[in-house]
């Protein structure tokens, strides 16, 4: 006998059919059932604790079971979670296999990526299972405080389920670097609410002085949204950060006051620590990223354009304000839309307007393809 976790898909107008998923441990042990009765020494009503530790025994470490939620009256539809969180993990194979597993059952599809500091997750599926799977994780203790950031979209955003184990959790290249401890990233910048970052600018305009914006993403990221006048280093990838703060090119700006920012606020836990460490001496990091800063101003702030993520939507628009900067490599026409070049050798990811898109000839590296 399996245990199911009711969800619901709307039929047609008026009505609504009741679908399900198993419901499991992340050992492979199925709650609800004999079996898991068994395997778990009591019944399903066993106290939470104690299907922790029976979880903890086989992994040794404190990994939570899934539990049985009541039955949702929500209609079908899709969502994408966007979070991480910075802790200490002793056995991030464990973790990795857990959240596999969590995933699997739920039907989810997504990258997540876990280290000895932590975790960083974008996972998308149907509504309900993807709260199930948020409010499992957050029962890992690491993990309880984790901000989670919602968005429109799905599983069919994501190719595929992806889990692995890095030895960072954001590629800087510098895993010796970074210091985390139960309360996260230790030493990086002070973090700053959408609302805050406001007061500190008006803060610093009356006192003469001027906020500093700098770019925590890859640099083709910026070419369709960014903060006004923020400063956007030249790097390919998140590994060319650490050359270019130690290139000096930014040295003028360590007595000025930077709020770095990035599309979650992920990056900028790093990066801000980074800057720290290397004499800035005024270093703030945007809490929750572009992404929570959208949801509270909208294109009514500080911010210009588009935001770039990582999966099939490409860019996303807090509101039907939002200017489009980006500009075609060939026409320079406005648009916002990425492409690959259409040489199958070169594939290099390219801003192209729709016109220029739509022609295998003109969708090609105007300047030759390095390829």
């Amino acid at each position: 006998m399996r245990v199911f976790q009711p969800r619901h898909k709307q039929q047609g107008p008026g009505s609504v059919r009741t679908l399900a998923y198993a419901i499991v441990t992340p050992n492979g042990v199925e709650r609800g059932s004999r079996r898991g009765r068994r395997a778990l020494g009591g019944p399903f009503r066993q106290p939470p604790d104690t299907a922790t530790a029976d979880c903890a025994a086989a992994w040794s470490v404190p990994v939570p079971a899934l539990r049985f939620a009541p039955p949702s009256t929500l209609k079908y539809v899709n969502r994408i979670v966007l979070f991480y969180g910075f802790t200490p993990i002793a056995d991030p194979e464990a973790v990795r296999l857990w959240q596999r597993a969590l995933c699997e059952k739920l039907g989810l599809t997504g990258r997540i990526i876990i280290s000895k500091d932590g975790i960083n997750a974008t996972v998308g599926g149907e509504i309900g299972a993807v709260k199930q799977y948020v409010k499992t994780t957050r029962e890992y203790k690491g993990f309880r405080g984790i901000d989670v950031k919602w968005s429109d979209g799905g599983a069919e955003d994501f190719p595929r389920l992806s889990v692995k184990v890095r030895e960072e959790i954001v590629s800087f290249g510098a895993p010796g670097e970074l210091k985390v401890d139960e309360n996260g990233v230790v030493g990086g910048g002070t973090h700053l609410a959408p609302e805050e970052l406001h007061r500190l600018v008006e803060e610093k305009k009356q006192a003469g002085d001027e906020v500093v914006f700098f770019d925590g993403r890859n640099g083709f990221e910026a070419q369709i949204g960014r903060f006004k006048d923020a400063v956007v280093p030249d790097v390919a990838t998140t590994h060319d950060f650490i050359r270019e703060l130690d290139s000096g090119k930014y040295d003028a700006l360590k007595d000025k006051p930077v709020v770095t920012y990035c599309t979650g606020g992920i990056r900028c836990e790093v990066l801000s620590s980074l800057m720290v460490n290397r004499g800035f001496k005024e270093v703030y990091q945007l809490d929750g990223g572009i992404v929570r800063y959208g949801e509270a101003f909208k294109d009514q702030g500080l911010w210009e354009g588009s935001l770039y993520v990582f999966d099939k939507r490409m860019h996303l628009e807090f509101s039907d304000d939002a200017k489009t900067i980006g500009q075609c490599v060939r026409c320079e026409a406005p648009t916002s839309k990425f492409e690959n070049c259409s040489n199958p050798s070169c594939r290099t990811l390219t801003l192209y307007c729709a016109d220029c898109a739509s022609d295998p000839a003109t969708l090609r590296c105007p300047d030759g393809c390095a390829a």
